[in-house]
C-alpha cells in the first residue's frame, strides 16, 4: 500500500515537474518569438530611413583646392576641411597595418562589427581607469563619418551596426580603409593621412617611417590629447601603444618598436603657405576666384589653379621693397622706441620674449625685438637684450636715427652721440650683424625700426603678359589692401610717355623742336590761373622733342597735349590699358589722374611688346578635382599701336635712361628704357622701367598721402628697389637688345636744330624716325629759325 502510494506520488510529482518545464520552455519561446518578432519589426523599421550605402562608392569628399607657381610649387591652400585623397597604394604598408592594429585589429575578419573586441576594450578601459582603446570597428567609423549624425544614443548604434553589416557586405576591406583613412580627422584642421603627413611631418604619407606611422595611428581617438604639437609626452605614450599593437598582430618586431620609439621625430606646426609665401598674388587669385565660382567649389571643390607668378622672382620683390622702404624710412629719421618700460621691468620683459624666440635664429640679417639695458657714451655703444642673449649697438649704425624733419631731407647731418637716440629701458627693433669678434656669445646689432610707408610692384612677361611678380603692399600681415591692382594714385610725370606716344602718332618726331616758355590757362567759371612749371622751376627754350621727355620737362608736354586734344590723348590712353577714370584737362599731361601700378605697367608694356597690348594674365589653367580644365588662358594681343611707334617710344625711354631721371638704372649694364614720376608735394614716387624681357613697375606712398619728404622723387625713391630686383632676376639672362621693326630709319641729325647734320653742326646724335618723316635738308643756323608761338602750333580744342 506504500509502495503504490510512493509510485503514485512520484508520477504526480514527475508530471507537475514536466508541466512546470514545459509551461517555462514554452514562456521563454513565447518571449523568444515575441522578442525575435519585435527585433525584426524594430529592425524593418528603422531600415526605412537608413541612408543608401551605395553612396560610398563616389566618394566625393571636401578636397583642399591648391594654387600653383609657375613651376608647379603649392603657393596656397583654400579649404573648409584640409584632405586630399590619396589611394591606398600611395600609403605604406606600415602605416595600413598601424591603423588596423591600433583601431581594430580584427578588421578583416569581423563582419562590420566586433563584440570580442568590445568586451576587450571594456576591460582594458576598466584597468586603466580611463578611455584607452574604442569598441568601434573602422567599419562602424567609416559609417559614423559618412552616413550618420555623430548624436549618442542607442538608436543611432543600433543603424550604425546594421550599416556597418551592410557596407562589409558590399565594400571589399581595402574599399573600406581607403574610405576611412581619407576621411578620419587627425587634428589641427587636418582630415585624412595625407593631410596629416604634410601638417606634422611636412611630407608625404608614403615617405613615413615606422615611428610617424604610429605616432599618426595614435590619433584618431583623440587628436587634440595626443597632438605631438601640444602634448608630445602624450602623442609618445600613445605611439607605444600602438607600436605594441602591432607586436601582438605579429606586424613587426621587437626590435623594430624598439628602434621605432627611440627614433627623434621632426615635428613641427604646418607653415602657412598663404601668408608666407605671397599672400598678395594670392589673395588677387582667390578674389577671382570666389566671384567666378562662388566660395563652395573655391573651399570644398578640390580645383587646381596654376598661375603665372615665379617664387624666385616674388622673393626677390618682396626683399628688395623691404629693403629699400627701410633705407627710405631711415632717411626720414627715427620716430623712437616701440615703447619705454622701467628698468625693474627689463628682467620680465626679456623672460617674456623667450616663447616669442623659439622659432628665431640670430642669423645676419634677422630683425628681433629688445631692450637697452645700458648707454655708455664714452664707447658711444649702446647695450641691448635680446631674451637671455646680449648685444651691442655702436653709434656708426644708429647714425641715420635724427629727429624726423621731412622739410631737411634726407640729407641732414646725422646724430652726435648714443645718448641722443637711446636710454636704458627703450624697446627697439634690432638687425643681427653677427657675432661680436672678442665675445662669440655677444652680438653686433644695428638699430631699426618698422617703416610706415608702403610700396608695391609689379613684373610682366613681354610676349606672354604673364604677371611673375606682384606685391601688394609692406607687409599683408599688417595690411590687406593691394596697392598693385586696388590703389588708384597719381602717377605724375610716369604718364607722359603716353602723351607722346600719342603725338609721336599724330606727327611729331623725335627731332621735333618744342620751346619750353611760360604759358598759362585762365579757367572763365571759377578764374583761377594755371601755370604750369618744370620741377627744377627753369625754362630751357627750344628743345628736342626727345630731349623734353629725357628732362621730364611739363610746359612742353602740356603744350603737346594742347595740341592734340585731350579727347584724343585719353582715347589713346585707354587703348593701351588704362581703363580708369581720366578726367578731361590738361593737367592729366603731368599725371593728375589717378590710376593702378598694373594699369601703367599694362601701358608701358605696349611699348615692350611692339604695340601689342597683351592682357596680364595671373592664373594660366584652373582644373577640377578630376583634371578637367575649366579654363585656360590663352595670350590675348590686341594691336592698338603702330610698331614704328613703339620703339620709337623705346628709343626716347631708352634716353631717359641715358641722359635723364632715370640714370640710375645704367647700373643694369644691358638695354633699359623707362621713366620716373613723382607727383606734387612728393606724395607718390614711381618708376616704370623694361628690358626686352619684363616690364616692371614700382610705387612708393604714404596710404594717407602725406609727403614722402624732400628729394625722394621717383629716382630717389622707386628706382632701388626697381634695380635691385630686376638685377637678381636677369642675373642668369643674357642681354638683349630691342627689336627694330620695319619701317624705322635711324638718320643723324643736329641736336640744336632737330635738321639733319650739317657741316657746321656741334651737336650730333644718331636719331630714329619712321620711314618717310625724317628731315630731309639742313636747316638755316639757329639764330634764323622763327619759333611757332604757342597759341599757332598748341591750339586747344577743349
Amino acid at each position: 500500500m506504500s509502495h503504490t502510494y510512493k509510485q503514485r506520488s512520484q508520477k504526480k510529482e514527475s508530471f507537475s515537474t514536466r508541466t512546470i518545464i514545459k509551461g517555462l520552455l514554452w514562456t521563454v519561446l513565447g518571449f523568444s518569438l515575441t522578442a525575435f518578432a519585435s527585433i525584426i519589426v524594430f529592425y524593418y523599421y528603422i531600415s526605412e530611413d537608413l541612408p543608401k550605402i551605395q553612396s560610398l562608392a563616389d566618394y566625393n569628399p571636401p578636397a583642399i583646392s591648391t594654387v600653383h607657381a609657375d613651376d608647379m610649387t603649392v603657393i596656397a591652400e583654400f579649404y573648409k576641411e584640409r584632405r586630399k585623397v590619396i589611394p591606398l597604394s600611395d600609403m605604406p604598408d606600415l602605416l595600413k597595418k598601424a591603423f588596423v592594429a591600433a583601431e581594430d585589429s580584427r578588421f578583416y575578419s569581423h563582419q562590420g562589427i566586433d563584440l570580442i573586441s568590445i568586451v576587450r576594450a571594456f576591460l582594458k578601459n576598466l584597468e586603466a581607469g580611463e578611455i584607452v582603446q574604442g569598441g568601434s570597428t573602422i567599419t562602424q567609423q567609416v559609417t559614423k563619418s559618412f552616413l550618420l549624425t555623430p548624436e549618442r544614443s542607442f538608436m543611432r548604434k543600433f543603424k550604425e551596426a546594421i550599416l556597418a553589416y551592410r557596407i562589409t557586405k558590399s565594400f571589399s576591406k581595402d574599399e573600406i580603409l581607403y574610405l576611412y583613412l581619407n576621411q578620419i580627422y587627425l587634428g589641427h584642421g587636418a582630415y585624412g593621412v595625407e593631410a596629416a603627413s604634410e601638417n606634422y611631418f611636412g611630407k608625404s604619407a608614403i615617405d613615413l617611417n615606422l615611428a610617424e606611422c604610429a605616432i599618426l595611428a595614435g590619433l584618431p581617438q583623440a587628436p587634440s590629447r595626443y597632438s605631438p604639437f601640444r602634448h608630445a609626452d602624450k602623442a609618445k605614450q600613445r605611439q607605444m601603444y600602438v607600436l605594441t599593437r602591432m607586436i601582438a598582430e605579429g606586424y613587426i618586431t621587437d626590435a623594430d618598436a624598439e628602434q621605432a620609439n627611440r627614433q627623434s621625430l621632426d615635428v613641427k606646426p604646418r607653415r602657412n603657405l598663404f601668408i608666407e609665401k605671397m599672400p598678395f598674388y594670392t589673395e588677387h587669385v582667390r578674389r577671382y576666384l570666389e566671384a567666378r565660382y562662388g566660395p563652395d567649389i573655391l573651399y570644398t571643390g578640390g580645383l587646381k589653379i596654376h598661375t603665372a607668378v615665379n617664387i624666385t622672382m616674388q622673393e626677390a620683390a618682396q626683399e628688395e621693397i623691404d629693403s629699400g622702404l627701410r633705407e627710405l624710412d631711415k632717411r626720414q629719421g627715427y620716430r623712437g622706441p616701440v615703447k619705454q618700460i622701467r628698468l625693474d621691468e627689463i628682467e620680465s620683459f626679456s623672460t617674456s620674449m623667450l616663447k616669442e624666440l623659439e622659432d628665431q635664429s640670430f642669423l645676419p640679417g634677422v630683425i628681433l625685438t629688445g631692450v637697452v639695458t645700458d648707454v655708455n657714451n664714452g664707447q658711444q655703444v649702446a647695450m641691448v637684450r635680446v631674451g637671455n642673449i646680449l648685444g651691442a649697438i655702436s653709434l656708426s649704425d644708429m647714425k641715420w636715427a635724427r629727429k624726423p624733419n621731412p622739410e631737411i631731407g634726407y640729407q641732414s647731418a646725422s646724430v652726435k652721440k648714443v645718448g641722443d637716440v637711446l636710454k636704458p629701458g627703450d624697446v627697439v627693433l634690432v638687425k643681427v650683424k653677427g657675432a661680436q669678434a672678442n665675445a662669440s656669445d655677444r652680438f653686433s646689432f644695428s638699430l631699426e625700426q618698422t617703416p610706415k610707408v608702403q610700396s608695391a610692384i609689379l613684373c610682366v612677361e613681354t610676349g606672354t603678359g604673364q604677371v611673375k611678380t606682384m606685391v601688394g603692399g609692406r607687409d599683408f600681415r599688417d595690411s590687406q589692401f593691394n596697392r598693385a591692382i586696388q590703389s588708384r594714385r597719381q602717377p605724375g610725370s610716369a604718364f607722359k610717355p603716353l602723351i607722346y606716344a600719342a603725338a609721336i602718332d599724330r606727327g611729331y618726331t623725335p627731332a621735333t623742336i618744342m620751346l619750353d616758355s611760360p604759358i598759362e590757362f585762365q579757367d572763365d567759371e571759377t578764374d583761377p590761373v594755371w601755370k604750369p612749371r618744370n620741377y627744377d622751376r627753369k625754362f630751357y627754350g627750344r628743345v628736342l622733342f626727345r630731349h623734353a621727355l629725357e628732362k621730364s620737362l611739363n610746359v612742353v608736354t602740356v603744350k603737346i597735349l594742347q595740341d592734340i586734344g585731350v579727347d584724343y590723348a585719353i582715347n589713346y590712353a585707354k587703348k593701351m590699358g588704362v581703363s580708369s577714370p581720366i578726367e578731361r584737362n590738361l593737367s592729366i599731361s603731368l599725371g593728375s589722374s589717378g590710376v593702378s601700378l598694373l594699369e601703367m605697367v599694362t601701358a608701358y608694356s605696349v611699348f615692350a611688346n611692339q604695340g601689342e597690348l597683351i592682357q596680364p594674365v595671373f592664373i594660366t589653367r584652373i582644373e577640377d578635382r578630376n583634371g578637367k580644365v575649366l579654363e585656360e588662358n590663352a595670350i590675348q594681343k590686341e594691336s592698338v599701336m603702330d610698331k614704328r611707334t613703339a620703339y620709337i617710344m623705346t628709343s626716347l625711354l631708352e634716353g631717359v635712361v641715358k641722359n635723364g631721371t632715370g640714370r640710375r638704372v645704367l647700373a643694369l649694364n644691358r638695354p633699359v628704357a623707362g621713366k620716373t614720376g613723382t607727383t606734387s608735394n612728393l606724395n607718390d614716387a614711381w618708376f616704370i622701367g623694361f628690358t626686352p624681357q619684363y616690364v616692371t613697375g614700382v610705387w612708393i606712398g604714404f596710404d594717407d598721402e602725406n609727403s614722402l619728404g624732400k628729394g625722394e622723387t621717383g629716382s630717389a625713391a622707386a628706382i632701388p628697389i626697381w634695380l635691385g630686383y630686376m638685377k637678381r632676376i636677369l642675373a642668369d639672362k643674357p642681354a638683349t637688345i630691342f627689336p627694330v621693326p620695319e619701317g624705322i630709319v635711324f638718320v643723324k641729325i643736329d641736336s640744336d636744330t632737330g635738321m639733319l647734320k650739317g657741316p657746321d653742326s656741334t651737336h650730333v646724335i644718331f636719331e630714329c624716325f619712321k620711314e618717310g618723316t625724317a628731315p630731309v635738308a639742313v636747316a638755316s643756323p639757329p639764330d634764323t629759325q622763327l619759333a611757332p608761338e604757342p597759341g599757332e602750333l598748341f591750339k586747344s580744342d577743349i
